[in-house]
């Protein structure tokens, strides 16, 4: 394949058999290359069939404001995941996660933060994709020497999850996730005052309301021993 434009060291456009536009991306696929140039085949990591030219635009809008060094931090987060989940994510996937990081370092930049609502229930329910959010980070510090705040462990952790929802269990972990948020809002404004955390009592009892919610979601709704939570924050 030759090259029919440069967006930067890691990403180019070329032309397939029947004059498609298609993106291709990989580390250091575009250093020091021009159009007309042919592609190192065993530099490729990712290809992109483009269906028409708002496609095109729109992904390579979002990988041409970032540094040829976050590209490779995008890449090898996404690698990385598509590992440890053992799945392939589509273009929309790649999109967003990319656009998601350079908001987060220009908003790093500028010193701000924006805190993420949903932290507990990502990590209690979604603990792998969390872990990645967690591994992200690792890799942008070691990319690109930047510290983000632990919120964006869930934030890019989101993504991941976001980009598995045709999976059945991640639908059922979105519907448990909100039954025990919802429980927990009501319980909290029940009794009215603030729950500790981090004590062994609410984390059993978090236990308990999972185990509920896990029961409702699968059609079983009938259990022995509910009544039992409502001593479990007193």
């Amino acid at each position: 394949m030759r090259i029919d434009k440069v967006y930067n060291n890691n990403v180019v456009l070329v032309k397939g058999d029947n004059n498609e536009e298609i993106i291709v991306m990989g580390r250091g696929l575009g250093f020091q290359k021009k159009p007309g140039d042919e592609i190192d085949a065993s530099l490729i990591e990712k290809t992109f069939v483009m269906q028409n030219s708002k496609a095109t635009n729109e992904l390579t809008r979002v990988y041409v404001d970032l540094s040829p060094a976050e590209t490779e931090v995008v890449l090898d987060i996404i690698k990385h995941g598509q590992k440890v989940l053992n799945t392939t994510f589509d273009t929309a996937f790649y999109i967003a996660l990319a656009d998601h990081l350079h908001y987060t370092l220009q908003r790093n930049r500028e010193n701000l933060t924006i805190q993420n609502p949903l932290s507990w229930e990502i990590r209690k329910f979604f603990p792998k994709e969390y872990q990645l959010g967690r591994d992200a980070l690792k890799i942008i510090f070691e990319k690109i020497g930047i510290i983000l705040p632990d919120d964006e462990i869930s934030s890019i952790a989101l993504h991941f999850i976001n980009a598995q929802k045709d999976s059945g269990m991640i639908e059922q972990n979105y519907q448990i996730s909100k039954i025990v948020t919802d429980i927990l809002g009501i319980v909290r404004l029940f009794y009215g005052k603030v729950v500790n955390e981090d004590s062994v009592s609410y984390n059993r009892f978090i236990t308990h309301i999972q185990y509920f919610a896990q029961r409702v979601v699968n059609g079983v709704v009938q259990g022995k021993n509910d009544s039992f939570c409502t001593n479990k924050l007193n």
